[in-house]
C-alpha cells in the first residue's frame, strides 16, 4: 500500500524476484487497500505511513481488526525514532525505512512472515532503553497519532481546511487538534506552531 506508483512498481519487482515471496495485490488508497486485504488475505501487508487520503497508522489498525490473519509491516521514509513505536502500538509487526538497502526490506518481510517483529538494531536499543527507564520521551512523543498527523500536515504547508478535507473532519476539529499540539509542545500561538511544524519537517521529523 503506497500512493506512489513508482514505489509500488519497485517494491513489486523486488518481492517477485524472491523465490519464496510473491505480491498478490497492491493499492494506492487506504479504502482500496483494506478491501483488497480482506478479499485476498495476504500473509503480510506493506503499508506506508503517509497516505494521500489519511494515515497509514490508522490503516494498520483497520487491518488488525478486519483481517487478523494479516501481519502489517510499515515501510516509510519517515524517521524511525518517531514512528516505529507508534506503528507497533497500532498493530504492525515491523518498521523498515525506504532508505534501507533492499536486503533489509526483504529480511523484514521474511521476519514478519515468521511471526517475529522487525526493527533496526538502533531502534531496538532505543526501545529497550526506554522500557528500562533510561531515556525520557521527547515532546513529540506526547502527541497522539492523529495529533502527530495534523502536525506533520501543517509541516507540509497544508491549511486547516486542506487538512480537514483530507482527513474528512471539520475545520473546528482540526483547530482542536492544533490547540492540543500547541499545549503539548509548549507553543504560544499558531505562528509558532507552523514554524515548529515546518522546522520539524525540514529536519527529517526526528522525535
Amino acid at each position: 500500500m503506497d500512493d506512489h506508483p513508482l514505489v509500488r512498481e519497485w517494491l513489486t519487482n523486488l518481492i517477485n524476484q524472491q523465490e519464496d515471496l510473491i505480491v498478490c495485490g497492491e493499492a494506492d488508497t487506504a479504502p482500496a487497500a483494506l478491501e483488497a486485504i480482506i478479499g485476498l488475505k495476504p500473509t503480510v501487508a506493506i503499508v506506508d505511513i503517509t497516505l494521500v487520503d489519511g494515515s497509514g497508522l490508522e490503516l494498520v489498525k483497520d487491518i488488525r481488526k478486519s483481517s487478523p490473519g494479516t501481519w502489517s509491516l510499515v515501510l516509510s521514509m519517515h524517521d524511525e525514532r518517531t514512528y516505529a513505536e507508534r506503528a507497533l502500538r497500532a498493530g504492525a509487526r515491523g518498521y523498515v525505512s525506504k532508505r534501507d538497502s533492499t536486503r533489509y526490506i526483504i529480511e523484514a518481510i521474511r521476519r514478519v512472515i515468521a511471526g517475529k517483529i522487525y526493527l533496526s538494531e538502533e531502534m531496538t536499543d532505543l526501545l529497550t532503553e526506554k522500557l528500562a527507564g533510561g531515556r525520557p520521551a521527547g515532546n513529540i512523543g506526547l502527541l497522539s497519532d492523529r495529533e502527530l498527523l495534523v502536525f506533520q500536515m501543517l509541516g507540509d504547508g497544508r491549511s486547516t481546511r486542506e487538512i480537514g478535507d483530507s482527513l474528512k473532519i471539520s475545520i473546528k476539529t482540526v483547530q482542536v487538534y492544533c490547540a492540543r499540539v500547541k499545549e503539548k509542545l509548549a507553543l504560544a500561538n499558531h505562528t509558532e506552531l507552523l514554524r515548529e511544524a515546518m522546522r520539524w519537517k525540514e529536519s527529517g521529523g526526528p522525535g
